[in-house]
């Protein structure tokens, strides 16, 4: 049974009015295609709680905060914005640390969780890391870039591709590495496909309609894990 916290905006001193975290949990929601009941279910809170959190000045408690981002995939800290000038990676590691290797389905849903991730390609001048928005199509990872960029140069060799997560609260995070042949999309009907399932506009901006896919042959991925 669900455990919707109560909501009493005038006895705990809220103002009505979206805060920083309300519209980091909109957009983190809307980007992984969730409507507020799919994320309510999810993280154990109704969905008009969801959306209470997302259009009122809330407070709610650190157990929901940690439920919302796990459910969404990123940190606490991501979610409420405490890390937007932090520089990440500082943490004193536990003593318990290891890394322990993730399966390939666990690999591919957190695969979904992102929208931006790096591209590993080889260039006339050397390796290059590029980041891209990019999304899940099926068994392959599709982005867009431009037709003279080093990505769309890179069409028939073996790229990675690699997202990973970093929580400096508990000195923990995760990564997961796909490897495979970089190919240009030139078929119309795909290509209709993928624009309409695009979420948002390359960030990088420009007229980037080039669409580009990776199908993975290995699929990796580690996280850090504290304690047995």
């Amino acid at each position: 049974m669900k455990s919707t916290p109560s909501i009493h905006p005038q006895q705990s001193g809220a103002t009505v009015g979206r805060t920083d975290l309300g519209r980091r949990l909109a957009s983190r929601r809307t980007a992984l295609g969730l409507s507020r009941e799919e994320l309510g279910r999810r993280c154990g809170v109704d969905g008009h709680y969801v959306a209470y959190l997302e259009e009122h000045a809330a407070s709610p408690s650190i157990g929901t905060l940690v439920r919302v981002a796990d459910a969404l995939g990123v940190t606490v800290d991501d979610l409420t914005g405490a890390n937007a000038d932090r520089v990440h990676g500082r943490s004193a590691a536990p003593r318990d640390s290891e890394l322990v290797s993730l399966d390939e389905g666990e690999c591919r849903g957190l695969l979904g969780t992102h929208g931006v991730g790096r591209i590993a390609l080889f260039t006339p001048e050397g390796p290059a890391v590029l980041p891209v928005n990019y999304l899940i199509a099926g068994p392959d990872i599709g982005f867009r870039t431009a037709a003279e960029s080093l990505a769309a140069g890179a069409a028939g060799t073996e790229v990675a591709f690699e997202i990973d997560n970093i929580d400096d609260v508990t000195a923990g995070g995760w990564s997961v590495l796909a490897v495979g042949e970089l190919r240009a999309v030139t078929d119309a009907d795909e290509i209709r496909h993928l624009t309409a399932s695009a979420r948002s506009e390359p960030w990088a901006g420009g007229p980037r309609t080039h669409w580009m896919k990776l199908t993975s042959v290995r699929l990796t991925g580690r996280r850090v894990k504290h304690g047995s």
